[in-house]
């Protein structure tokens, strides 16, 4: 969503670090080159002024003008006034802190994603220990209680048993009372889809809050929608005194001017970001972490939590195990390369690593896509254990086979075999290098592995 906003930024940043000598004149030209390149990304015009102005503020120091790198000055102030506009370090965390069950109430606009994020924070909730029960309150939209139903069945939550011919308000009463009496601690409203302005079914929602006092009224806001999801959360905001936003689709190719201006707009910090059309494609929301990716810095922590929630420590010490005796087959790759899907895409785990974003606009294209990757999984599966555990059985006619079987040619085959092969050899190499050697040589490790790369 922000390639182009942080191409900009990168372009201005730049020229700044390579100023020996810092100016005013020099300040003013790059915060103008700053200032054009969010209204462009569709940042909030009053949120890019005050921001500009802080900035200007601060580079304009003394202690800035005479540092010894004044260039890189800049950029900090630029990266932590960025944090500031989308909320600094305040906390993200949802308040369940009352006597359970505890009520979380999703609204927004129809088609902002509501029933979807509900079921991805019922599994995120779910992962923290808790006991959510998901509740579809939307009588107005065909099909939206049974999707909700599926959702649940999908990840193993419990949905409460609605029906169309209910009013809501009665049927979020009869969950709260049901969540109580059958020890669920907390509840997840999805409410029906509205405008800000429709009086009926605002009023209709203000009757839910009256009736079930949710401790979180979270704004589910779909990022693609840049400044008019910001108008409608404001919308929202006074009419419901929500808690918090959830911003949706923050992988789309918009502009990213909604995830940058709406805490500065409603004053109501963003929680949660969905990255993707998964079920799991739910992530808390950290400001610093967000600005570190759009800069190009990366996002190391996230992709740490993101390997520790999927990666299982007894499988990684038995893979460790057989790197070391030079054991690691291509069985053992494709359960690495399942591990890794479950991260997310290629693009947004690369674009967590410092450096690797840029570096992978610079290869245009040379890196694996989600097809050549899913391609090296369908020759895999159509090997049999025998030919995973020794690929060197591999002769012609068994490469015909596994290339007919996976819908692929002998020649990607073959390519498999070689780079795997070629990545068996450096491993032995690497080992015997020592820790040191097997860190230095880890880059062409990646490489040689991606057969299609």
């Amino acid at each position: 969503m922000f390639d182009s906003l942080s191409e900009k930024l990168e372009s201005v940043f730049k020229k700044l670090r390579g100023q020996g000598v810092m100016t005013e004149e020099n300040i003013k030209d790059a915060l103008r080159e700053v200032r054009l390149a969010l209204l462009e990304a569709d940042v909030n015009f009053k949120v890019v002024k005050d921001f500009i102005e802080n900035v200007r503020t601060k580079a304009a120091g003394t202690e800035v003008l005479n540092s010894l790198t004044p260039g890189q000055q800049v950029v900090k102030i630029v990266h932590d006034e960025l944090v500031a506009v989308m909320g600094g370090n305040e906390s993200n965390s949802l308040n369940l802190t009352a006597k359970p069950p505890v009520a979380v109430m999703m609204v927004g606009l129809q088609g902002a994603g509501k029933t979807t994020t509900c079921g991805k924070l019922g599994r995120h909730l779910k992962s923290q220990k808790r006991r959510p029960l998901l509740v579809p309150a939307d009588i107005y939209r065909p099909a939206a209680i049974e999707q909700l139903k599926t959702v649940g069945r999908q990840l193993g939550l419990e949905v409460f048993n609605s029906s169309a011919d209910q009013k809501p308000v009665d049927i979020c009463t009869a969950a709260m009372n049901f969540a109580e009496l059958n020890g669920y601690d907390t509840v997840i409203l999805d409410t029906a889809g509205r405008h800000q302005i429709d009086d009926y079914l605002m009023n209709e929602l203000s009757e839910i809050v009256s009736a079930v006092h949710p401790l979180e009224i979270l704004f589910v806001a779909d990022a693609m929608t840049g400044q008019e999801a910001v108008n409608v959360a404001s919308g929202f905001n006074d009419r419901l005194d929500i808690t918090g936003v959830v911003l949706t689709k923050l992988d789309g190719d918009a502009k990213g001017g909604a995830a940058l201006s709406i805490k500065a707009v409603t004053g109501k910090p963003v929680k949660f970001v969905g990255v993707g059309e998964k079920l799991d494609a739910l992530e808390v929301f950290h400001a610093d972490r967000l600005v570190s990716r759009i800069l190009g810095m990366g996002d190391v922590l996230t992709l740490v939590e993101k390997a520790h929630s999927v990666f299982d420590e007894k499988e990684t010490e038995r893979l460790q195990q057989k790197l070391k005796k030079s054991q690691f087959d291509l069985e053992d790759f494709l359960a690495q390369l399942q591990q890794i899907k479950k991260m997310g895409s290629l693009e947004s785990i690369m674009g967590m690593i410092p450096g690797m974003g840029k570096m992978m606009k610079q290869m245009q294209g040379a890196q694996p896509s989600e097809k050549e990757m899913k391609r090296i999984e369908a020759i895999i599966r159509s090997m049999t254990p025998g030919e995973r555990a020794n690929h060197g059985i591999i002769n012609g006619s068994r490469r015909l086979r596994i290339a007919k079987g996976s819908g692929t040619s002998v020649q990607e085959v073959n390519q498999l075999l070689k780079r795997f092969t070629e990545a068996q050899k450096m491993v032995k190499q690497l080992q015997k290098l020592g820790p040191k050697g097997l860190l230095k040589g880890m880059g062409g490790l990646g490489k040689g592995m991606l057969p299609f790369g």
